[in-house]
């Protein structure tokens, strides 16, 4: 099976119900968030983590997990602004399904603050 790494930024909150989990599934979104968004590279997961989370939260972290390909394969790889800024958009009824194919467990591989 071939797999895929994915990066994830996340803020406390959201860290918060990982963690609840087990580090085994990412939470339902939120109504006003239709889409859950997984980045192709460590780069732009630590780009958002650190300019965007940071502050509005006061901490961002970056999250790592692997997936079969065969999951992604439903959904295209979109580019949003330069070519380094790389993600699926997955639509949140679709979560579920993703969470279900996550292997091992959800890693923190790194944490900004103020």
């Amino acid at each position: 099976m071939q797999t895929q790494t994915l990066y994830r930024p996340v803020g406390p909150r959201e860290l918060g119900l990982i963690a609840k989990s087990g580090f085994k599934e990412f939470p339902p979104r939120l109504m006003a968030q239709p889409i859950f968004y997984p980045v192709s590279t460590f780069e732009y997961a630590e780009l958002i983590a650190r300019d965007w989370n940071v502050p509005a939260s006061g901490a961002g972290y970056v999250t790592r997990f692997e997936v079969p390909k065969s999951v992604l394969q439903r959904y295209p790889l979109r580019t949003v602004g330069s070519k380094k800024h790389q993600e699926y958009w997955i639509p949140s009824s679709d979560l579920k399904d993703v969470n279900q194919a996550i292997i091992g467990k959800i890693e923190i591989v790194a944490a900004y603050s103020e």
